[in-house]
């Protein structure tokens, strides 16, 4: 299984520039979480990177080996994205079972039983056209195709979006049975942070057009806390660490750090406690960053 590696990635619309020079490297063998606001750009960075997409600057290879163009490589990747219900056309009339076949079609590894078994799971009715499916149904042809097409390196983009928690649920359990079996590689972009936190080995953090952490989860959340206390007891405590969104109230402050060592508490004037990763990648996101 192969190294999916991004370089210096500038990608433009007109005179909004999307990603600057964005360097990612997806490993063999590991579940990756995908975070950022919306108009960050992670659906043009998952796009670029199965060359759906071409890039203005920089290279996208797999094993070493340029992807745009190149049959081989992209054989190897399935991108999955919310199959939508209306084309340039009109109503999408294919059915549900004809885009199975299509699966079938574009991926070399392309798992019927295990589709089948997925469809009995979320209860889809292949007989139906796509114009006619629920979002929540849309959703779980696009975690089906994606999960059946047994692709190296699997991603899905949103994947949750249309699904209830019960069906939320069933494709967390889905994703690591099969990456438990398998060993594939998955990324997986999500807005629903906190409840697939505990699914990403590592996580992607893009914010307005840049990858700001790229970092084994656990590793990153062992460093990462919120210290509150007074005002100055606070700036002592943080000092020389990464400060994310700072808060004043009254003579307190609450801060959120990323710390490569202890935090002096000072006795027990300063409060330090574990930060979650929904909570983490707020801070760095929001106005107020700086460094300390």
């Amino acid at each position: 299984m192969g190294t999916l590696v991004g370089r210096n990635i500038v990608k433009t619309y007109g005179k909004d520039t999307v990603l600057k020079n964005v360097d990612v490297e997806i490993e063999t063998g590991k579940i990756y979480g995908l975070i950022g606001r919306n108009g960050a750009g992670k659906t043009t960075l998952l796009s670029v990177l199965t060359a759906q997409n071409p890039i203005d600057e920089g290279t996208v290879t797999l094993d070493g080996e340029p992807v745009w163009e190149n049959e081989k490589a992209l054989s190897r990747i399935c991108y999955s994205r919310e199959i939508s219900s209306v084309t340039l056309f009109g109503p999408n009339t294919l059915r549900v079972k004809d885009y199975l076949k299509l699966g079938k079609t574009f991926y070399k590894n392309w798992d019927k039983d295990y589709a089948d078994e997925l469809i009995k799971l979320f209860n889809l009715d292949v007989k139906k056209r796509v114009s006619k499916l629920s979002k929540g149904m849309l959703s779980a042809l696009t975690i089906i195709i994606a999960m059946a097409s047994k692709a190296e390196i699997t991603i899905l983009d949103e994947p949750v979006a249309g699904l209830d928690v019960v069906a939320r649920e069933e494709f967390y359990k889905l994703v690591i049975d099969e990456y438990s079996e398998t060993g594939r590689t998955f990324i997986i972009s999500t807005h629903i942070i906190e409840e697939a936190a505990n699914l990403f080995e590592k996580v992607i953090i893009i914010d307005d057009g840049q990858v700001i952490i790229e970092e084994n989860t656990e590793e990153l959340l062992n460093r990462a806390y919120r210290v509150s206390g007074e005002n100055f007891v606070v700036d002592n405590a943080v000092q020389g660490f990464k400060v994310y969104h700072p808060e004043s109230i009254g003579r307190n402050k609450v801060v959120t750090v990323l710390a490569d060592r202890p935090i002096n508490s000072f006795g027990e004037s300063v409060q330090v406690e574990p930060v979650s990763l929904q909570n983490l990648f707020y801070a760095m996101c929001v106005d107020g960053k700086k460094e300390a």
